[in-house]
């Protein structure tokens, strides 16, 4: 595929975990400065829903949506369209490199190219099974409300007098910042994958592609090696086990009694 762009920015919630490539930030230290403001201030479930669509707004106005007729949109489409637009689900192909994919505190799904380039149709659902998982889970939700609480509106909030205001392009930068490096735990990691598990089941297809799709991306994380600099190995070192992860859901489907398919290469 040609003009295949770098994302921008990433959001929280990815398929390894709620770090993603981009620039790293100490979440930590952001939550410290804005600990009195999370104390002070209760956003209700309708403010966060709404800055999460801000948010996904803007997102999607500084990264290239595939749409219409390209390529990915169509496979994509082809994929999702049974469940895509059900439970407030919005999903969509981002044409950029990166290998990953996010669930947004909305129900907005962004996958993105690179990693449609590696994955076969069912590892691919599979991927996009663990977002809906995190979503349906209610961990994009609290992820997205500590991130805006201790980034964007740590400062500004107070100035609007307790309420809900519009964020600043730069307030939508440390947003983003702060979900680059927010984490899920790793009960809620394996939770979404098996999220990912049943939604394949759910779905007709085998689940055997979750694991397959850990191998691939376990694949690059070794093929990386100590390259602390490259963006994926960063990503990589924040999340859970790859490896374990690829034994759990292994070892459930060949219990299922499910056959491994041959491998799938795009």
């Amino acid at each position: 595929m040609q003009n295949i762009r770098r994302f921008v920015f990433v959001a929280a919630a990815c398929l390894l975990g709620a770090g993603t490539a981009s620039a790293q930030f100490n979440l930590k230290k952001a939550i410290s400065a804005g600990v009195k403001t999370v104390q002070a201030v209760t956003l209700t479930d309708e403010q966060v829903a709404a800055y999460a669509q801000e948010y996904m707004d803007w997102m999607d106005a500084h990264n290239p949506v595939c749409e219409g007729d390209d390529p990915y949109a169509v496979r994509l489409d082809s994929l999702t369209q049974k469940f895509n637009g059900s439970d407030g689900l919005n999903i969509k192909a981002y044409r950029v490199v990166d290998v990953n994919a996010f669930c947004c505190a909305n129900g907005d799904i962004r996958v993105f190219a690179g990693l449609m380039d590696i994955m076969s149709d069912e590892e691919l659902l599979g991927v996009i099974g663990h977002e809906i998982g995190h979503y349906m889970n209610k961990d994009s939700k609290a992820g997205f409300r500590t991130a805006l609480l201790s980034s964007a509106l740590r400062e500004g909030i107070g100035a609007a007098g307790g309420t809900a205001a519009k964020l600043s392009d730069s307030q939508m930068g440390d947003l983003s910042e702060a979900l680059v490096s927010a984490t899920y735990s790793q009960k809620q990691e394996r939770a979404a994958d098996d999220y990912g598990y049943e939604f394949l089941k759910g779905h007709g297809l085998n689940p055997w592609a979750m694991a397959m799709s850990f191998e691939k991306l376990k694949k690059m994380q070794d093929e990386m090696g100590g390259n602390k600099t490259s963006k994926v190995q960063q990503l990589f070192s924040t999340h859970p086990d790859l490896a374990a992860r690829t034994e759990a859901m292994s070892q459930r489907a060949a219990a299922d009694g499910f056959e491994r398919p041959a491998a799938a290469n795009r």
